[in-house]
């Protein structure tokens, strides 16, 4: 269904943004997600924030890897240049095209899978580097397109399905980011569109690495073993000319909680969540401080979601490596070949 591009027609009464675009004209095709996935409430959340920020579509570069969630950048901003890359090397070609153009805008939408576990390395380089680019991370804590295996960001003692308990420790992507130097950090939950809109306009709008961890439910893995009715057993026990799966719709979760409030989130799988907002009075400039809060609240069992943390006067990598103002992709042949005397000068400078 991906191939399926959404109709062009838009009502006439719709409203329009400072560009003369309406919320339409930011969107991509038809998702083919499992319905009420949280993936598709964060593509969403991703469009209102590209149109109440006026932002021209062909401006993003939106970059992904492998998993649910890297399929999503096809679902929002059809107008915008994209690159799936493979399973965990989205950081590094995202450097790299925002080092041949630092013009554009980046979005990097990766999962748990895709940055904690084997794209792990990759996060932390382009968080320690400070590329300018918006890391959402959409964390549901399974392999998705693999059938629910636990993934780096599960935590310890949670139960699957199946049955098997994780007894590994989770990997924490807010305060991985937070000790790597990210000078933009934030969590969120897809369901809850108020908070989740802003902080991505404020990732967009920021100068330097920004990352933003999205709690988001997965809505397939909820058969389980000893169901007749799992699709496990249906196989073993029909004869059937192809192998079909039935995912049964579900509705999004949605969440409305105030500053400084906690609500339980009860998933589609049966399993619960505590989400904790920031208070108002919240100092969101100590990385040290935003540290110790989340750590301590982590240990009553509590996720954090706000910004966490942000540094108004970040510098990025272009900053750090002195590049020049004008893209790579659009310098001549002779500012970027100057000539022999030039090598050598530069070698012998290097001596």
């Amino acid at each position: 269904m991906t191939y399926l591009a959404k109709p062009k027609l838009h009502h006439p009464t719709l409203p329009k943004n400072e560009l003369g675009f309406t919320r339409r004209d930011y969107e991509g095709k038809i998702s083919t997600l499992c319905a009420g996935c949280g993936h598709d409430s964060i593509s969403a959340a991703i469009i209102q924030a590209c149109w109440e920020l006026d932002i021209e579509p062909h401006r993003v570069a939106k970059l992904s890897g492998i998993g649910c969630s890297s399929k999503t950048p096809d679902y929002f901003l059809g107008n915008s240049h994209g690159f799936n890359s493979v399973h965990g090397r989205m950081p590094s070609v995202l450097t790299g095209a925002n080092l041949a153009n630092r013009d554009l805008i980046y979005l990097g939408v990766s999962g748990d899978g895709d940055s904690a576990s084997i794209g792990l390395g990759q996060f932390a380089h382009a968080m320690r580097r400070g590329v300018n680019m918006t890391y959402i991370v959409e964390n549901n804590g399974v392999y998705g397109l693999t059938k629910g295996q636990f993934s780096a960001t599960a935590d310890a003692g949670s139960k699957s399905k199946r049955g098997a308990v994780n007894s590994d420790t989770a990997i924490d992507m807010v305060s991985l980011a937070l000790q790597l130097g990210a000078t933009f950090v934030a969590r969120s939950f897809s369901g809850d569109k108020d908070q989740l809109v802003p902080l991505i306009k404020g990732a967009l709008a920021h100068r330097g690495a920004a990352l933003l961890d999205v709690i988001s439910p997965c809505v397939a893995f909820n058969n389980h073993t000893g169901s007749t009715k799992s699709y496990d057993y249906v196989r073993e026990h029909n004869d059937a000319v192809n192998r079909l799966d039935f995912m049964p719709k579900r509705a999004p979760i949605s969440a409305d909680y105030r500053p400084g409030a906690v609500i339980e989130i009860t998933q589609h799988d049966g399993s619960r969540i505590r989400l904790r907002k920031l208070h108002d009075g919240y100092d969101p400039g100590d990385r040290l401080a935003a540290m110790n809060h989340i750590q301590a609240h982590q240990a009553r069992g509590e996720i954090v979601t706000g910004l966490l943390f942000i540094d108004p006067q970040a510098d990025d990598l272009h900053t750090h490596l002195n590049t020049l103002e004008k893209p790579l992709n659009q310098l001549t042949r002779a500012e970027l070949c100057p000539g022999a005397a030039t090598l050598d000068r530069i070698n012998a400078s290097l001596r």
